[in-house]
């Protein structure tokens, strides 16, 4: 029997699919859609999804595929005032490996995931809708073209208009605004320097203009451009004659590969389970693009789910609603409190703060983390580390942890369960004054007070801190 379904092969499907199959847990992926999706929508990589990519062995090809973020160029009234940077660029650190975005489009974002879900002998079922399921207290029936399938659970990761959470009836809450109209998508662009993004306005409504960035390895700029009341056309032509409004000309767009009209659709799913069925990605939220949060709070949905699956536990999976619930709720207040500044003008706009990066997010005082106290606690992201193994050879903390197994490092020379990792210091016995260099700076507040024996979950979360 298939362990579970997987309805929608979007990136948040496929990081599921990947990260059960990796656990030997029978796994079909099943989309609607006759053909994959092509265009860039979702092209900002958060640090916290690089660190799950690079878990999951995909991050070399997203980092070789992608790009980093590039300048702002600002235009008014067709002339160039200046650059700016939309995120500080930050030096890496041995606890923050990746400390930067990372642009890609979502389409090349999906087909490396596809590829590496492909390695371990599951494709997508395309032109497969999800017609109609039932659970009982054993498993779910679902009904697909043809066939009834029976499986342990069903997961509904089939975007915001989900046929799985309408079904369940979960109620999806929030606003959505038809005041607020944007005309997306993807658009060669002839005249444009590639090195960086352009900004095109009128000096007299500097925040209010047309914004065209390069996506890595293809010919296009994903463009966003506000419509006015009368225009209800996601065409070339009303993308070219409001550019051309804002820059005086001398720029050609051509091949329209991709368009979308945008209204702000803020939303939150009552509940996120309900008994054998599970909402994550959009599904269960979707964001504004200001931030970039959205395919990043997705491809994390999964990746909390995807280990309490295959163990199968009433406690682990109890623990998945109230986890990202929370994070969602906490996120779309994020990217409502960006969007809210574009609309204001506001001239921080497009500047992203440190809150989007998602390495702050954590399960404190969650199902899974007691409260504790600490500067490290239960429910904090395990960060990495540099470390040197018998044979001086130079590895990683997240070497250590990498793969579908939960992680238990001891410090010190002390007791130690069979399949710990243990770290000792460069040189010597381990005192209280050494958990500061152990692992680099990672643990410096690990002490004797905190314990010295550390549990970190398949998802590179801490779970226990222990004497």
């Amino acid at each position: 029997m298939t362990g579970v379904l997987i309805a929608g092969a979007g990136p948040t499907g496929l990081t599921l699919a990947i990260d059960l199959a990796r656990r030997g847990v029978g796994v079909r992926i099943v989309e609607k859609a006759e053909t994959f999706f092509e265009g860039s929508r979702g092209d900002g990589i958060q640090p916290r999804t690089l660190e799950v990519f690079e878990d999951l062995g995909v991050l070399d090809a997203v980092l070789a595929a992608g790009q980093a973020p590039v300048p702002l160029r600002i235009h008014l009234g067709g002339e160039v005032v200046g650059e700016r940077m939309m995120a500080e660029v930050v030096e890496p650190t041995p606890a923050v490996p990746y400390p930067n975005g990372w642009f890609l489009g979502q389409s090349r974002t999906e087909g490396i995931l596809r590829d590496r879900l492909a390695e371990f002998g599951v494709h997508v079922e395309l032109g497969t809708p999800l017609i109609g399921f039932e659970q009982d207290a054993d498993g779910v029936t679902a009904e697909l073209p043809g066939e009834r399938v029976r499986v342990d659970y069903l997961v509904g990761a089939d975007g915001g208009k989900s046929f799985v959470r309408k079904a369940l009836g979960v109620a999806f809450e929030g606003t959505t605004d038809e005041a607020i109209r944007m005309l997306l998508g993807d658009v060669q662009a002839e005249g444009l320097d590639r090195a960086c993004g352009h900004w095109f306005a009128k000096p007299e409504e500097p925040m209010s203009g047309i914004v065209l960035t390069p996506l890595p390895g293809v010919p296009y700029f994903q463009f966003g451009a506000p419509l006015g009341e009368g225009e209800v056309e996601a065409s070339l032509g009303t993308l070219q004659a409001r550019l051309d409004a804002l820059s005086g000309g001398g720029v050609r767009l051509h091949d329209l590969a991709w368009s979308t009209v945008w209204r702000p659709n803020i939303r939150l799913a009552e509940r996120f389970r309900d008994g054998r069925v599970f909402l994550a990605g959009d599904a269960a939220h979707v964001h504004p693009p200001t931030g970039g949060q959205g395919l990043n709070t997705g491809v994390q949905d999964a990746y909390n789910l995807g280990w309490k699956l295959a163990d199968g536990s009433r406690e682990l999976l109890d623990s998945y609603e109230p986890e990202r619930r929370g994070v969602a709720a906490r996120v779309l207040k994020i990217s409502t409190e960006l969007l809210e500044k574009y609309t204001e003008g506001a001239d921080d706009a497009y500047e992203r703060g440190e809150n989007t990066r998602q390495l702050d997010i954590g399960y404190r005082g969650g199902p899974l983390a007691p409260e504790a106290s600490g500067r490290i606690r239960p429910g904090d992201r395990a960060p990495d580390a540099p470390l040197v193994d018998a044979n001086g050879k130079a590895v990683r903390l997240f070497e250590l942890l990498r793969g579908p197994q939960a992680t238990v490092l001891v410090f010190g020379d002390g007791p130690a369960p069979e399949g710990a990792r243990r770290i000792l210091p460069a040189g010597g016995a381990l005192s209280d004054g050494d958990f500061e260099d152990v692992g680099g700076h990672a643990f410096a507040a690990y002490d004797a007070e905190n314990g010295r024996q550390v549990s970190i979950r398949p998802d590179g979360y801490i779970r226990g801190l222990t004497a």
